[in-house]
């Protein structure tokens, strides 16, 4: 009897041993299959740490073939254009992990595959004392040129190929110098002005006038107007419940089309085309432009925040039109808008990696552009498109001219419960051997086109 007692114990226990065997085999095999590629790539990952010690990380290249950062012989990482590119580079280092291109493409810059990556020490067998280099699209006079333009004020500008979604400039103020951030971690993450933000795709601001273009388009797209119609504007537009919206500095337009209300910038009109599109339409134009996506991949933007459609009031409505309530935006999205009327109504897919290249020369990776949505109809693009060519020849952003170039813009004058209103300016630009978008944010800084515009004309002169 006791025998039997002492096997039916030892076969519970073996049955229980089974049991957890079974599930540690069943989650082993969950982490090599579906978060494989998520734990190769955090930057967090041991493996690839320990790995650096033994191989010499990768360059990282502008597309004009200028090192943004490399390490030398010593084995120390440098960024030979500090702040200027850090929020593209990002940065690396033993105790604060990585981010921005040092973080996405950190297997990459050691060498790793994506194969090898899953075979944990066995990789190391495999793969080369060097790592792969990364191009990546970035223009370093673009980039230099819109550093500049902000002149260490708080502020983020995004500049893109319109044919490609290739990234030619991101840049955010204040920055942080790379060769010294390890040193510098706790005072940096202290900073009121936060420098680790990068504001061209995590910061969040009111769009203020530069939403105009989209909701003429969205308007004409659902019948709300006609480009014949004439908006009386006295300067003042009572929305109800006591409420008015009122043109900047007092202004009163007048007798307007939608066409002279863009290149105006008409309250208005616009806060009047709002409250006819009501919440549904508005809400339908948001998405399909995108303000509802993500990009992923090397471009980890934040989500746009939205006034809770369904249950706005007519004066919510109103001023969602006009850029302002609760609506929030990157300027990396106010780029891709701008890039919906200067591409025929098509938005690519924006991308900082170009090519990986191995040590020889080879190149591993290579980038094809492609669509990331296609947001309204190629004549309509062309017919906003037009307003925003009048915005810069003879409206609110002749500061944006740049002689024998066709420049197209919006400004954008958002209001800022926190201080000074924020300036903006988005817009296009043909050069002789691409055109442009791009998106100007300044912060606190007063009107887009006295403050924003002239940034803006000075990257386009800089890939003159």
């Amino acid at each position: 009897m006791a025998d039997w007692k002492i096997k039916r114990q030892v076969l519970r226990a073996a049955s229980v041993c089974m049991v957890l065997f079974g599930i540690l085999a069943v989650y082993v095999i969950y982490l090599s299959t579906w978060e494989a590629d998520d734990l190769a790539h955090n930057p967090l990952n041991m493996r690839s740490a320990a790995a650096r010690s033994d191989i010499v990380r990768g360059s990282i290249l502008s597309a004009d073939g200028k090192v943004l950062a490399q390490t030398e012989a010593d084995g120390k990482r440098v960024y030979p254009f500090g702040d200027v590119m850090a929020a593209v580079t990002g940065y690396n280092g033993e105790q604060i992990g990585s981010a921005g291109i040092e973080g996405h493409a950190n297997p990459a810059l050691l060498g790793i595959t994506g194969d090898m990556s899953r075979l944990g020490p066995l990789a190391q067998l495999l793969q080369s004392d060097r790592g792969n280099d990364v191009k990546l699209t970035i223009d370093s006079r673009a980039q230099q040129a819109a550093f500049s333009g902000l002149g260490g004020r708080r502020g983020a500008v995004v500049v893109l190929d319109a044919s490609t979604g290739a990234v030619l400039a991101m840049v955010s103020s204040p920055a942080y110098d790379p060769n010294d951030i390890e040193a510098n971690w706790k005072n940096l993450s202290q900073q009121e002005a936060s420098p680790l933000l990068n504001r061209a795709v995590q910061g969040l601001y009111p769009p203020g006038s530069t939403i105009k273009p989209m909701i003429a388009d969205a308007a004409l797209t659902d019948g709300a107007t006609s480009e014949a119609e004439i908006f009386d504007c006295d300067g003042v537009l009572d929305v109800g419940g006591g409420h008015t919206i009122r043109e900047s500095h007092g202004e009163v337009h007048g007798r307007v089309n939608l066409r002279q209300a863009v290149t105006e910038s008409c309250n208005v009109t616009f806060g009047t085309l709002g409250m006819r599109l009501g919440d549904s339409k508005l809400q339908k134009a948001f998405e399909r432009f995108g303000f509802a996506k993500e990009i992923g991949e090397e471009i980890l933007m934040t989500k746009s925040h939205f006034p809770e459609f369904g249950k706005l009031s007519a004066g919510d409505q109103a001023q969602t039109a006009i850029g302002q309530s609760a609506l929030l935006v990157t300027p990396m999205h106010m780029a891709l808008l701008a890039d919906a009327f200067a591409h025929g109504g098509t938005i690519m897919k924006p991308y900082l990696v170009q090519e990986i290249v191995t040590p020889g020369g080879t190149v591993l990776q290579e980038t094809r552009p492609s669509v990331w949505l296609k947001a309204t109809t190629p004549q309509m693009a062309a017919t906003i498109d037009s307003y925003m060519e009048d915005v810069v020849t003879k409206g609110t952003g002749t500061a944006a001219k740049v002689s024998g170039v066709r420049v197209t813009g919006k400004t954008g004058t958002a209001e800022n419960a926190a201080g000074r209103d924020h300036a903006w300016f988005i817009g296009s630009a043909e050069l002789p051997a691409r055109k442009i978008v791009f998106a100007v944010l300044v912060e606190n800084a007063g009107g887009g086109g006295t403050e924003a515009a002239p940034i803006a004309r000075q990257i386009i002169q800089s890939l003159m």
